[in-house]
């Protein structure tokens, strides 16, 4: 844009008026300042797109296939399953590796390795065990004798707490959970009745006989057997002289010498242990009595069992 101003001369002067060109240069407010507005309304246009994508999935789809939709966007799942950290995350929510998470809780049936499946049906409960014992036609048919001999141990118990009238009280206290380890069966104390002496790793005459009675039911089989001792979160005076460590331990311990007693042999114990209040029954109150008790678990056998 050009404007034209005529100066006139000065008075007297015989010099012809002046004439000056401006020009001006507009600043143009409607242009489009380049393509960077193209690159912010497409991320704005994106993101957009992203959020009624994940509303839609999230009135579309069941709880159990978000969860699927997650555990395949979950960019760490090795590391979870390493660290233990796949259900306490931060939000607490589930992942696919929450079975192994640790400490595990009385709740869940067990931990699930990551491998390949044997067949292409998959599961949770196929893989490898130890030494490769689940990949062998000889280790599947091991568990599918296992899981028929836990049916008919878990049926035989069940029936003698139903109609051994010493036993038929105690039949509340009988609790029997499949897990990936094998049969576990917890005896479990409440406000009414404790299988052990308060404070104590004496056994009463009814849990005596529990136990005894259960001796009998494994000790023609084959399985390694592992117990556990647990107590609920009340401490004592002096933990010096006792605590619940040293009484879970105790009480496993004292359950495995009156298997013992009942006929079980000394190799068949793989492991005993004691976990104090660690792995509460009742998560949401550690000092509810139904935290004591003694979990005996009949172990699926593996690859050294049938190698000789």
């Amino acid at each position: 844009m050009a404007k034209r101003v005529t100066v006139p001369a000065r008075a007297g002067s015989n010099e012809p008026p002046r004439i000056i060109v401006k020009k001006i240069v507009g600043d143009d407010h409607g242009g489009h300042h380049g393509g960077a507005w193209k690159v912010a309304y497409a991320d704005f246009v994106t993101a957009m797109m992203a959020f009624f994508l994940l509303m839609w999935l999230l009135g579309a789809t069941t709880e159990k296939q978000r969860k699927s939709i997650a555990d395949y966007f979950t960019p760490t799942l090795v590391e979870y399953r390493q660290n233990s950290a796949g259900s306490n995350g931060l939000l607490g929510g589930s992942s696919l590796t929450d079975k192994d998470n640790y400490p595990f809780k009385a709740s869940q049936t067990g931990t699930r390795a990551m491998t390949i499946p044997v067949g292409a049906e998959g599961g949770p409960q196929v893989g490898s065990g130890p030494e490769g014992s689940l990949k062998t036609p000889a280790g599947n048919k091991l568990r599918a004798e296992d899981m028929q001999n836990f049916s008919r141990v878990r049926l035989q118990l069940s029936r003698q707490l139903a109609t051994n009238q010493a036993l038929k009280k105690l039949a509340n206290h009988v609790r029997f959970t499949p897990t990936r380890d094998g049969l576990r069966i917890d005896l479990v104390d409440d406000a009414d009745y404790s299988m052990f002496a308060l404070g104590t790793t004496a056994l009463n005459p009814d849990a005596a006989g529990l136990i005894d009675t259960v001796a009998k039911a494994v000790s023609s089989m084959p399985n390694q057997i592992s117990i556990r001792g647990h107590t609920d979160s009340l401490g004592y005076g002096d933990p010096r002289t006792m605590n619940n460590w040293m009484l879970s331990s105790g009480r496993a311990e004292a359950t495995r010498r009156k298997l013992a007693m009942g006929g079980i042999v000394e190799r068949r114990f793989e492991r005993i242990e004691g976990v104090a209040d660690r792995d509460p029954y009742i998560e949401k109150n550690p000092a509810d009595p139904r935290n004591r008790r003694v979990s005996i678990t009949l172990m699926y056998r593996g690859f050294r069992d049938f190698t000789g």
